[in-house]
């Protein structure tokens, strides 16, 4: 892998962020702030050396190469069958590689000191379904030498504590996928590694999501995440190693791939309050004019964030919508051109 690592640069403290998503999400200002308080961190990067692994004599992985830096949110993409869960599962000690190594630093998952207070988890949200939410988290603060202050905490922190004492069973998907989240937060891990954590969250779950992803990254701590969703990803991540067949397509910065800054387009009653407005939530914008007439450029793509912005500054909206940027059209052009 030589000199494939890249030095750890800090990111900027996105609790900003995290607080206008949690603003609109049953999570409270006090999980927010127990998050805030998380101490600056900066781990070993994830290696994924020549990784192979074949089910039946069918390859899913083929000598895989590549590394998830630390400080960053690194989307896993891949179509259908391309290996991600497999690779995954290998990460985590649940499948073992025909070749190859997966490891966290210098450490495979087995080998890990105290792998619950270095790595969470989520690739499946299963739970006994007669077993409250709160109940099934205790079991495994249990292993994971935490106290149930620790479980109540995240139950806030994920926005559950309303329905922390109802049977799992009952929970909709997006509540099951936040319960899971919690689950793996209960060591306060190093390493997340999620697979398709935003399968049934509602868009204000979805933005929490993306919101605390990105907070827990800037804390110099690492996110793997895959996902077929590909604007969410473009809109979270800050670097993708998309693979097919089981092979790396490609590993790249967001920045690199010249789609780094999705923006949103507003036309309003009053620009200079308007800019006033975008300007106190701290994004760029820029004004612009074409064959309708003036606009805002924002640099978000978080349309609530700019429109409660704009509500509060008592600026008529005419139009707020995403302009679209190509992280699809670039990755299926990079599947087409790896065949």
């Amino acid at each position: 892998m030589g000199s494939a690592r890249r030095a750890y640069v800090e990111q900027p403290d996105l609790t900003r962020d995290y607080g206008a998503a949690t603003a609109a999400n049953p999570a409270s200002v006090a999980a927010q702030a127990m998050l805030a308080a998380v101490p600056q961190r900066r781990v070993e990067p994830i290696v994924i050396d020549r990784l192979s692994k074949s089910f039946n004599g069918k390859p899913a992985v083929r000598n895989l190469s590549f590394i998830v830096e630390s400080g960053v949110v690194t989307g896993f993409l891949g179509p259908n069958g391309a290996g991600k869960t497999t690779t995954l599962r290998m990460l985590v000690g649940l499948a073992a590689p025909m070749a190859g190594s997966a490891t966290f630093g210098p450490y495979a998952y087995a080998d890990l000191p105290r792998p619950q207070q270095t790595v969470g988890c989520v690739l499946e949200a299963n739970f006994h379904p007669g077993r409250t939410g709160r109940n099934h988290l205790r079991v495994l603060a249990a292993t994971a030498d935490v106290d149930d202050d620790r479980v109540d905490e995240l139950l806030e922190l994920v926005g559950l504590t309303p329905v922390a004492t109802r049977p799992a069973g009952g929970y909709s998907l997006g509540m099951r996928q936040r319960l899971a989240l919690a689950g793996a937060l209960l060591g306060d891990p190093d390493y997340l590694i999620l697979d398709e954590p935003s399968n049934g969250l509602d868009p204000e779950g979805i933005r929490w999501l993306r919101a605390f992803l990105r907070n827990f990254a800037a804390r110099g701590r690492t996110v793997l995440m895959s996902s077929h969703l590909l604007n969410e990803v473009g809109a979270t991540a800050d670097d993708i190693v998309i693979i097919n067949a089981g092979r790396l397509v490609k590993q790249a910065r967001m920045a690199e791939l010249g789609i780094a800054e999705a923006t949103s387009r507003a036309r309003v009653s009053h620009y200079e309050r308007a800019e006033r407005a975008i300007a106190e939530l701290g994004a760029a914008f820029e004004r612009g004019t074409d064959e309708h007439g003036p606009f805002l450029r924002v640099r978000t793509q978080d349309l609530y964030v700019i429109g409660a912005a704009l509500f509060n500054a008592n600026v008529a909206v005419f139009e707020l919508t995403r302009e679209p940027y190509d992280l699809e059209q670039q990755f299926f052009a990079m599947l087409e051109a790896s065949k």
